[in-house]
């Protein structure tokens, strides 16, 4: 068997073709010493009944190779057989990088499988590419990115990320002894209801050595995990495949997104760990600015002189941003108006947008402006002057929810016309924050013959692209009614992610620990508000409030006008305290505690604990002080946590107390 290795930070991942070459296997994924030994995910004995394909640990299976057992690609032509068999020619490996390629003379098709592991993270990055080499127009039934061999033994524990609209980012487990688990989305969209996250630990280890897989996409999608009858886990990833297939013509290529694998023998809390640093490898140095969003306090009641009230408020608490949200642009009056029509409201802003910019200048706070660039209301101007434009099944009405509209994002007029209204808008005004929202699903199907999922989400990542080579000091944040599209390809080009629409604490609490366990803290903006639990409506102290909204990227979005002086007083103590913290948050490495979450920096760490009121709330039974053992610090070196001066070993071995109060947050320094 000829055999290639990547090689990461900590893991490693062994790739090999059998003398055959009908196929590529995995041998070994895992720490770096499974590279060195005999594979754990090779059949041992005799198969029955079956090809050899059907049991091997295929990397990447074709149907015509592979029959009974999961497929990533399906590939029919005018013959009217959906067989495909590529044997391997060749592969190319380049430091951190495998091409291997597998051709079929009788299909005319290569099929090149990518990887890319770097030295420095623990994932490996996969994708592949098809080319149509013959005379006939081909279809792809199946297109996955990948297959994941997990080398379990016993049968796997599968973790997942489910939930709806103010419900975001729940956590799920099951143990899966044998069988199939599938999440997708449907929507065009990554969708409230699962994240494309699955994570497998052996059933009889589910705190051992853990392995997640997560898709770069953000249109339809699906992820499965399939356990055989050894008890072994393969997970497959890819776009979710349509009714028509997806058309490749004489000489034409398809690339899939990239489907990304991660390896931890920390557990599932490591794997979080592993995914963070590979989301921040590809993040901006951009200022992380405390931000003041008017949308609670004004709704579409947006008048200049209101915000400027504010704005002032807003600054005296700290902020460093203000952000008008919807209904700053003409006939935007409330959620059935205006959508597509992007042209400054002179009724908010009768002097202008460029004097309101002006005016927060002289309070020393930038500018954020809230777009949805994708949707359109029925009665705006646009919709009549481009009806072509709107996204709708062929003599059918489109699809209305929320009452808009969707633009059809696969036409590149469409997308031409989205990129030019946003520049101009950023070219125009002094704008350094953009907020992107997107509000409904896509469900009309279009024509579904042009591959609509690809073209849309393509351009809107070619769109987003643009932004940040054009208009590199914006920073953008990516919102979807919350939560609903929060996935890998939108972390490569978007500073920070919305992760709900519910900022309740309580539930938000649950909503950011679910995020936090695929997604990195510097992509979680969190608000205070004086939102009320869609769930649990318990109410919590200001400070519970703003320690929950510290543990991401802080943002207020109260109605300031109505807070006395001494919640703001509260608010300028928490602002002023997190812009020293908010550095190890972002790039800090995350570890859940009992009861809380720490951040371990370079030089210091920040622990918030927070107290729920799960227990005994009413201190009617005695108790004995609790303290929460911290992580990564030195056991010789002491540090100064508030007033207290403590041994790292103490620390370590024994402890911080919560004390009496809701919540904390704990700058913890080394001393000397």
């Amino acid at each position: 068997m000829k055999r290639w290795t990547l090689r990461g930070a900590s893991t490693a991942y062994v790739v090999g073709v059998p003398e055959h070459g009908q196929w590529a296997s995995l041998v070994a994924w895992g720490p770096q010493a499974v590279a060195d030994g005999p594979s754990l995910t090779e059949p041992v004995g005799t198969e029955h009944f079956l090809p050899r394909a059907d049991v091997e640990p295929l990397e990447y299976a074709v149907r015509g190779v592979r029959y009974t057992s999961p497929t990533e690609l399906v590939v029919s032509g005018p013959d009217g057989s959906d067989e495909c068999r590529p044997v391997f020619v060749g592969a190319v490996q380049d430091e951190d990088r495998l091409e291997l390629t597998f051709a079929d003379a009788l299909r005319s098709v290569r099929v090149v499988l990518h990887y890319r592991m770097p030295a420095d993270l623990d994932v490996v990055e996969r994708w592949v590419a098809v080319h149509n080499d013959g005379l006939d127009e081909l279809t792809l039934h199946e297109h996955d990115s990948a297959g994941f061999v997990i080398p379990t033994s016993h049968g796997a524990v599968i973790r997942s990320l489910w939930g709806e609209w103010n419900s975001e980012f729940q956590q799920e487990s099951i143990t899966l002894r044998r069988g199939r688990f599938t999440v997708d989305s449907r929507q065009g969209i990554t969708g409230h209801s699962y994240s494309p996250f699955l994570s497998a630990a052996d059933a009889a280890a589910p705190d051992g050595t853990t392995y997640g897989v997560q898709l770069a996409w953000s249109g339809d999608w699906r992820l499965s995990a399939d356990v055989d009858t050894t008890g072994q886990t393969r997970i497959q990833a890819g776009r979710a495949p349509s009714s028509f297939g997806l058309s490749l013509r004489p000489g034409a290529s398809w690339v899939s997104p990239v489907a990304v694998g991660g390896c931890s023998t920390a557990g599932p809390d490591g794997l979080a760990r592993v995914f963070h640093a590979y989301q921040r490898s590809f993040a901006r140095e951009l200022p992380r600015r405390v931000l003041y969003n008017s949308w609670f306090a004004t709704e579409f009641d947006i008048r200049a002189e209101h915000q400027l009230e504010l704005a002032q408020r807003a600054a005296s608490v700290g902020a460093e941003l203000f952000v008008v949200d919807d209904g700053w642009f003409t006939g935007r009056v409330d959620d059935k108006s205006g959508l597509g029509d992007w042209e400054v409201d002179p009724a908010a802003f009768p002097a202008g947008l460029d004097a309101f910019i002006a005016d927060l200048g002289e309070l020393g706070l930038d500018f954020g402006l809230w777009v949805e660039p994708e949707a359109i209301s029925p009665s705006s101007e646009l919709a009549a002057e481009h009806p072509e434009w709107v996204l709708r099944t062929p003599g059918r009405e489109p699809v209305q929810i929320r009452n808009q509209w969707l633009l059809d994002l696969s036409r590149d007029d469409v997308a031409e016309w989205i990129w030019s209204s946003l520049d101009r808008l950023l070219t125009a005004y002094d704008i350094t924050y953009l907020k992107w929202d997107a509000n409904r699903a896509r469900l009309d199907a279009g024509d579904r013959r042009r591959d609509l999922d690809g073209l849309a989400v393509g351009n809107l990542y070619t769109i987003l692209d643009r932004l940040r080579e054009q208009h590199p000091r914006v920073f953008v944040e990516g919102c979807a009614g919350g939560g609903a599209r929060v996935d890998l390809g939108m972390a490569a080009r978007v500073d920070t992610l919305w992760p709900s629409d519910n900022t309740a604490p309580l539930d938000r609490l649950k909503i950011q620990r679910g995020f936090l366990t695929g997604y990195s803290p510097h992509l979680m903006s969190s608000w205070v508000t004086d939102a009320e639990g869609t769930h649990d409506g318990r109410e919590r102290s200001l400070d519970f409030r703003f320690h929950v909204a510290m543990a991401g990227g802080l943002g207020i979005g109260a109605d300031l006008s109505r807070w006395t002086d001494e919640q703001l007083a509260v608010a300028r103590r928490h602002v002023l305290q997190y812009r020293e913290i908010r550095e190890v948050i972002a790039h800090g490495t995350v570890h859940w505690l009992d009861g809380g979450v720490q951040y371990v920096g370079a030089d210091r760490s920040v622990v918030f604990l927070w107290n729920t009121g799960d227990g005994n709330v009413r201190g009617t039974l005695p108790t004995r002080p609790r303290r929460v053992p911290l992580v990564g610090l030195d056991p010789h070196q002491n540090y100064r946590v508030g007033e207290e001066v403590l041994p790292g070993s103490y620390l370590l071995e024994v402890g911080v107390s919560p004390g009496d109060a809701g919540s904390h947050c704990l700058v913890v320094d080394p001393v000397g």
